[in-house]
């Protein structure tokens, strides 16, 4: 399992930036074209490259609905593709796949194909009532997986309490994260707010780390440049997507901005010289 130094190893300055993928074929909101598609996701990757992100994740996010646990092969080919065509652009980039809403396994294939440094899994132990229906963590299989692909090296960044979700069974939140990392064999642990782009709760984190001192620790949502510094004070990094991202006014569509995540990590900067 990874430490709190292995962690800032892969992504360095803690920080990993957000490429919402447009939507994939099959998916209900698909616009026909995936050249648009990977055209999109390779200039939110410039513009992460260009503010100074070091890792960033890809995710089918606007595949909505979801499928909760087994995504379609045509699903998984695209989403091959996408981060393929990031990764051939830049092969410096840490890249991490997350197939919503939660197919750790096609995640997991997909960073063997491409060499993706790490995955992540909204519900990797216990239960979880979701927008999808109730879902219900793999850690064994997901474990044994990733053993079987000879890809020991990837990651697994696994959420506590994920967003859009409740615990089937709520336990208090240290014994969870405990779980999560002492029996899932979690890399990282991420704790969000309830929504996208919802404020994870300071008070989550101290749990979090005082439960789980040499453990990789994440903001999974809601973190900007203003909130940075108070989130660092527990956490070792962010995963950072809505606050880095302006209208496009050609399109409509919301897109990473350079100049947004510049500022980010000149605040998480800051806020870590401050200790």
């Amino acid at each position: 399992m990874w430490n709190r130094n292995d962690f800032l190893a892969t992504a360095p300055g803690g920080a990993v930036g957000m490429i919402h993928l447009q939507p994939l074929p099959g998916s209900p909101l698909w616009g026909g074209d995936l050249d648009a598609v990977r055209s999109a996701a390779l200039a939110d990757a410039d513009a992460l490259v260009e503010g100074g992100f070091g890792a960033a994740m890809i995710e089918n996010y606007h595949d909505v609905p979801f499928h909760p646990d087994v995504v379609p092969a045509h699903t998984v080919a695209a989403l091959t593709a996408m981060v393929a065509a990031v990764r051939a652009r830049h092969p410096g980039l840490a890249l991490g796949v997350n197939v919503l809403r939660n197919d750790v396994a096609s995640a997991l294939g997909i960073a063997a194909a491409t060499g993706a440094a790490f995955v992540r899994v909204n519900v990797h132990v216990g239960a979880a009532a979701t927008d999808q229906g109730p879902l219900t963590g793999r850690a064994w299989h997901t474990l044994r997986l990733r053993r079987e692909l000879g890809i020991g090296h990837v990651g697994i960044m696994a959420d506590v309490r994920v967003k859009h979700a409740r615990p089937l069974v709520e336990r208090p939140l240290a014994e969870e994260a405990a779980d999560l990392r002492l029996r899932g064999l979690a890399d990282a642990v991420i704790v969000t707010g309830p929504a996208t782009g919802a404020a994870a709760d300071p008070a989550d984190l101290a749990i979090v780390r005082a439960e789980l001192p040499d453990c990789p620790l994440l903001v999974g949502s809601g973190a900007t440049a203003a909130s940075v510094a108070g989130l660092l004070a527990h956490a070792d990094g962010c995963i950072v997507g809505s606050s880095l991202q302006k209208v496009d006014p050609a399109t409509g569509r919301k897109r990473a901005d350079a100049g947004l995540a510049r500022a980010f990590l000149a605040a998480a900067e800051a806020a870590r010289r401050k200790g």
